[in-house]
């Protein structure tokens, strides 16, 4: 403080700055492990305080437990539950709102066997409710201001972030539960188109499986996997615009019905087209059949010029092809299939491709 009783600007600048980046951060990811680990690290500097935690509710048992936490007892803190009540944290679980505890050990409500168990000394703390109009979902606390007590101006912020967090938790949660219905219902789909076709059960299944292992290889960051994920599960999906006939073949197909099953990319981006949430996922699907030298289709686009994700799956994609039994010819064996990947290394396919796959089939990653 300064002589006439208040903050320096300096610090109501480092506070404002510390709530905008919390805010920036939490309303841009919708990792709900993200978003709280995130809560707890920029909360302490908006209020120049120690360390914070973050205590979710077990709807199961009514018990809180230490999610995530800062400081250096964060991880003896997640061996630690409190009963249904129990501590400052049970306490205003049950009641809502927020309160300042100025001296903990005064305090009846104050757990004092989580200071016991990590040996950290609280002596004083604000706990806030983090709850949206549905749901309790857990407690944050902010322990230890670094000078003098903690104030009703640091209460009011403390409980408005813990909202915040709550609402992003939420968020991120529904997100999440939205995107497990998806995949299972898009896998749902391969799989049922799978039905059509005896000879490759599985296959959409090892295709996701080899893409993901040769993109984490190759370090591609999580948006792209995501991505890649989706489109390995849906690569296959305009085959449901082929005939039984072509499908169902059991020996080699003719140039017309060649071009009919060639057509499947074009089809499967068609379907997909419908929805514009899958946009990140149509290159994949579209361009799987490429070539490296060019001479791949629907489009002959060469090179870098193909997009990653279709070049991972390409890769992925051939190598099941080559290791499962055909009606006309037997499965090779993992390790020919492979030596024919190298063999076609730079011509068919994307070499650092090929050898991602190839590292990652050799460390075990598969």
């Amino acid at each position: 403080m300064n002589h006439h009783g208040k903050r320096p600007i300096s610090e109501d600048h480092a506070r404002l700055h510390s709530m905008m980046e919390l805010t920036a951060l939490i309303n841009s990811s919708l990792d709900p492990l993200e978003v709280r680990r995130m809560a707890v690290e920029i909360i302490p500097r908006c209020v120049d305080a120690e360390a914070a935690s973050l205590l979710l509710l077990d709807a199961t048992t009514g018990e809180l437990y230490f999610e995530v936490a800062s400081g250096e007892q964060s991880e003896k803190l997640k061996e630690i539950r409190l009963q249904p009540g129990e501590g400052l944290a049970g306490w205003v679980a049950r009641k809502g709102g927020a309160v300042i505890v100025d001296e903990v050990i005064e305090d009846r409500r104050f757990a004092s066997k989580v200071d016991r168990l990590t040996g950290y000394q609280t002596h004083n703390m604000i706990v806030a409710s983090v709850a949206t109009k549905e749901k309790m979902w857990g407690v944050l606390e902010v322990l230890n201001k670094r000078a003098g007590s903690f104030s009703d101006e640091d209460l009011e912020l403390v409980q408005a972030l813990a909202n915040q967090v709550a609402i992003a938790i939420e968020n991120a949660t529904i997100y999440q539960e939205m995107r497990q219905v998806f995949l299972g219902v898009t896998s749902a789909l391969a799989d049922a188109l799978e039905q059509r076709d005896s000879y490759t059960g599985g296959h959409t299944r090892r295709v996701h499986e080899y893409s993901v292992a040769i993109a984490r290889r190759m370090g591609l960051d999580h948006d792209e996997i995501e991505a890649l994920r989706l489109a390995a599960i849906m690569h296959d999906i305009g085959k449901v615009g082929v005939s039984d006939q072509v499908l169902r073949k059991t020996y080699r197909l003719n140039e017309e019905e060649l071009s009919e099953m060639c057509r499947h990319p074009e089809m499967g981006k068609n379907i997909i087209a419908h929805l514009p949430e899958l946009e990140k996922v149509l290159p994949g699907v579209l361009h799987h059949h490429e070539q490296f030298d060019g001479n791949g289709y629907p489009a002959g686009l060469k090179g870098e010029e193909i997009p990653i994700i279709a070049r991972i799956i390409g890769v992925a994609d051939a190598f099941d092809a080559m290791t499962s039994d055909r009606p006309y010819r037997k499965a090779l064996s993992h390790e020919a299939a492979f030596a024919e990947l190298e063999r076609c290394s730079g011509s068919q396919f994307d070499p650092i491709c090929v050898r991602a796959f190839m590292d990652a089939y050799c460390d075990g990653t598969l």
